[in-house]
């Protein structure tokens, strides 16, 4: 079985928010970025897969089997970290971990206790004592330490510095080498999925609206930049987005109008992750501050 987990059309509705058939899947080897704004359906999806929150309607199967039908024979498979822990802050690292380990057949104690000295997590702390980026840190601790077959993680690197976040990044990398796993996380930090992304899962106000290689993601826009004088009306109307400085004009346009945008003479160069995001998000929505 390649395909470790499948959303097949889920949704979730609110009274101000609706997660509309959410299609996509994972399979060995992968790691996905799944990318959208705050608010965009990402947490709600992740919690929606883990039946932390129920979807409407739709289905979750994970390692080829529905997942309401075997929840807990799954859940065994699967390591799972929100952004961050917050229940019982006055128990100590060590006796949360007491408690956890018993609900995992295969928790692995010394794995456990190698990570934490990788990771500099005492675990004779109380919850409550550690930042933001070791509350991270003791939830990915927990999640590889079960042999999991797929790890879903929101936003793992959040709050972490610079080195803890590339030491993250090669744990990702190493994990999937063999082919055996897979791993979806939502993050806001481009650069990680540049380091470490396969695949991007981007969702815009509760839509799947991307789901592919990073690669072909990447591929299907071009930035362009120039003069604000050097753009006709007609050009302005290619744009995808863009935005106006005082000295020139920058916007995305997609990747079958980057000849046309050539032969009038202005800079057209490949776009990275978050320059993508910033212009497609600014398509719908963009707020217009003003004092």
């Amino acid at each position: 079985m390649n395909e470790l987990l499948k959303l097949d059309k889920v949704s979730k509705k609110y009274p101000k928010f609706y997660l509309n058939n959410v299609s996509f899947s994972i399979k060995k080897g992968q790691i996905v970025g799944f990318i959208g704004r705050n608010g965009a359906g990402k947490t709600t999806t992740l919690k929606g897969i883990m039946n932390l929150v129920h979807f409407d309607s739709g289905t979750v199967y994970a390692f080829g089997k529905n997942m309401r039908d075997t929840e807990l024979e799954a859940k065994q498979k699967i390591g799972f970290a929100l952004s961050e822990i917050n229940y019982y802050p006055n128990a100590t690292i060590k006796r949360l971990t007491d408690v956890t380990k018993k609900f995992y057949k295969n928790f692995d104690q010394d794995k456990f206790d190698k990570l934490c000295k990788l990771f500099k997590l005492e675990t004779n702390k109380k919850l409550e004592e550690l930042s933001s980026g070791m509350k991270v840190k003791y939830s990915l601790a927990i999640a590889l330490s079960h042999d999991a077959e797929l790890l879903i993680l929101d936003e793992p690197t959040s709050g972490l510095d610079p080195i803890s976040r590339d030491e993250i990044l090669d744990i990702f990398l190493s994990l999937v080498k063999d082919k055996e796993r897979a791993i979806l996380f939502s993050t806001h930090i481009t650069s990680d999925l540049d380091k470490c992304a396969s695949d991007i899962a981007y969702i815009h106000e509760g839509e799947i609206k991307y789901d592919g290689t990073k690669k072909d993601f990447i591929n299907a826009y071009f930035l362009v930049k120039g003069d604000t004088n050097e753009f006709s009306e007609e050009l302005k109307e290619k744009f995808i987005s863009f935005k106006e400085y005082p000295d020139h004009l920058e916007g995305l346009i997609e990747a079958k109008d980057k000849d046309y945008f050539l032969k009038n003479n202005v800079e057209v160069k490949a776009p990275d992750l978050e320059e993508i995001m910033i212009y497609l998000e600014r398509k719908d929505r963009h707020e217009d501050f003003t004092l």
